[in-house]
């Protein structure tokens, strides 16, 4: 279970919780003269699990690529902030691609595939950082997997390896792609367990076809069409339109 950082005292969790993490101001891109997303305004909150569905090709990558500044927009920006509100150059995110956008014949382990979710974690020591390896390892059922190349793993164990890499650091913002693709069910019901024992302070954002559970755990729901709708009812969510 992730545990809640032991310096955040319940005055502070109070004050961290709805203040913005990710603003993204007048975002416009196009690409090959097609519109893919236009106009976003929209901001991030501390404490938000956000859950965001629409139609193929509406944007819904595109616009976590862009909150995690791998794609630039055209027009508009995306600001990362403090707690205070001030504006800063990073913010400890972990984040699940697609699988469909790793080349799965890159000679890398499962092992190392998670360890690199903590390449930004200089003031861990090699005994931290192997014993972390080896938790994350266990969460995500890869134990037995744990030296194979990611080119001779199923879809299942590979997804599990990449969210395992997005998980190892506990980080304060989670943005997952289609977590539930390739994965089986005994494994679904592990991932919202995960989710659920995130510290309230923890921010997700959790792109999905598949609502029925998600849409319970949700606080916020987003339609991504080209644009974005923000769904008011939590309990009747689907994909278009908002009830």
């Amino acid at each position: 279970m992730t545990q809640s950082n032991p310096d955040i005292t319940a005055h502070s969790l109070k004050r961290i919780i709805g203040e913005p993490a990710i603003r993204l101001s007048g975002v416009d891109l196009t690409r090959d003269r097609r519109r893919i997303l236009e106009d976003i305004n929209f901001s991030v909150n501390r404490g938000d699990f956000i859950a965001i569905t629409g139609p193929n090709g509406g944007g819904k990558t595109t616009l976590l690529r862009i909150m995690l500044r791998l794609i630039k927009p055209d027009h508009g920006k995306v600001e990362y902030l403090t707690p205070e509100g001030v504006v800063t150059d990073r913010l400890p995110i972990g984040y699940l691609p697609q699988k469909n956008m790793i080349d799965a014949r890159f000679p890398i382990t499962v092992d190392e595939v998670i360890a690199s979710g903590l390449l930004a974690q200089s003031d861990l020591s090699r005994d931290q950082k192997k014993e972390m390896i080896a938790s994350t390892l266990t969460k995500v059922d890869l134990e037995a997997q744990a030296r194979q190349t990611i080119g001779t793993l199923s879809g299942g164990q590979l997804q599990r390896a990449l969210l395992g890499r997005a998980l190892i650091s506990n980080p304060s913002i989670l943005m997952l792609d289609e977590p539930l693709s390739y994965i089986d069910k005994r494994f679904e019901q592990r991932l919202y367990d995960m989710l659920r024992e995130q510290p309230l302070s923890t921010t997700i954002i959790l792109v999905s076809h598949e609502m029925s559970i998600v849409s319970g755990m949700a606080t916020r729901h987003i339609i991504v069409d080209h644009t974005i709708r923000e769904c008011t009812s939590h309990h009747h969510f689907i994909p278009s339109p908002c009830p």
